[in-house]
């Protein structure tokens, strides 16, 4: 009998040293670093270069997240704490997001020349579609606040086709009128630019109480190398035009209007409510939100922004914890019938899917 003997190959498994590292574990750190911070891009449009950061792989089953900053912010500034907030992980995970910075505006920007003629709001709106076609974005869910608010809706007016939703926070879709534009002219003398954007951002009673927040703000706008592309984003808004939006020429796609009680756009969210399609339109009102909701209650605008897309057929099996836990600590409906504040749409608790059916107009507040 002979016996066969076989070379058998034996691979040595070499223990990592002390203080050396994994590298499978390296490269899966640096790929979370990656998600985090987002991939940034400058894209070419027909007015000028964007600066947009994508986070997520581009999932063209369902709508993108686009979010337009306000003036006087940047798009980290302006959707860090409400994108980074742990309970919008759940959203951010099943939706591509890209966060869009005016020109200049971002990080690191270059001040431009003097004599630069910067874009007007109409041709900021004009430069939306490039980003869509840049990320190769069907449709989007829109996310603006203030300018980008009204950025977003010009765009939006201009393209329905290509909106499945707006979240519109301290929106004004009005020009200023001549009243405004002498207060306006006034300030200009006796404020610097900084603070007449900080007026625009926050509240009086944040100025009495000079919050951590404004003050912090404060700090980095009068320290921004690029104060002067800031304040040439500030004229441009300021040089609004009229939108003329009304029952029978708003938008097509559901819309979800955010602001905060005694915020410096309160009045104008609210006249904006009023002209829009209240079997359509969600209006929500924040208590205690200040200026600026989705930096200082970024727990109850995610509940709603969950509901809100819960609308409109995404994300059916959601849990709404807050909402569902408690009246007091989460989104409590207080309902006002009284003269344009009443024509809204109530953000309905038992939706799961599918588009909100036309309620009575109503006006969501938002209490703690």
């Amino acid at each position: 009998m002979t016996t066969e003997m076989q070379e058998i190959a034996i691979t040595e498994e070499k223990p990592l040293l002390p203080g050396q590292a994994d590298p499978g574990k390296e490269a899966e750190i640096a790929a979370r670093i990656l998600l985090d911070q987002g991939q940034e891009h400058s894209i070419e449009t027909p007015h000028g270069m964007l600066h947009a950061t994508l986070h997520g792989t581009g999932n063209t089953r369902r709508p993108a997240i686009l979010t337009f900053h306000d003036v006087g912010l940047e798009s980290k500034s302006c959707f860090s704490t409400l994108f980074k907030f742990e309970e919008m992980q759940e959203i951010v995970k099943n939706f591509t997001v890209v966060h869009v910075d005016a020109p200049g505006q971002e990080d690191g920007a270059a001040a431009y020349p003097n004599g630069y003629q910067y874009p007007p709001m109409e041709q900021l709106a004009d430069m939306i579609p490039a980003v869509l076609q840049y990320f190769n974005f069907r449709t989007i869910i829109g996310v603006g606040v203030g300018a980008g608010a009204y950025v977003l809706s010009k765009f939006t007016l201009s393209n329905p086709e290509s909106v499945e939703g707006l979240v519109l926070v301290n929106m004004d879709a009005n020009a200023r009128g001549w009243m405004d534009w002498a207060a306006q002219k006034l300030t200009t003398l006796t404020s610097s630019v900084t603070e007449q954007i900080l007026s625009h951002l926050f509240s009086q009673e944040e100025f009495s109480a000079s919050t951590d927040l404004l003050q912090s703000h404060r700090e980095r706008i009068s320290k921004a190398p690029n104060l002067a592309n800031i304040e040439l984003f500030w004229k441009s808004y300021n040089s609004r035009r009229d939108m003329n939006i009304d029952r029978n020429s708003a938008f097509k796609c559901p819309v979800m209007l955010v602001v905060g009680d005694q915020a410096p756009y309160e009045d104008a969210a609210v006249e904006c409510n009023s002209k829009m399609d209240p079997t359509t339109t969600s209006f929500l009102k924040m208590a205690d939100a200040g200026g600026m909701p989705q930096l200082t209650q970024p727990a109850k605008l995610t509940e709603a922004f969950k509901y809100f897309i819960q609308g409109m057929g995404y994300m059916a099996s959601s849990c709404m914890t807050r909402l569902s836990r408690s009246r007091t600590t989460s989104l409590s409906s207080s309902y006002s019938m009284e003269g344009s504040r009443s024509r809204s749409r109530t953000l309905s608790q038992g939706s799961q899917g599918g588009q909100l059916p036309p309620s009575p107009s109503h006006t969501m507040e938002v209490s703690c």
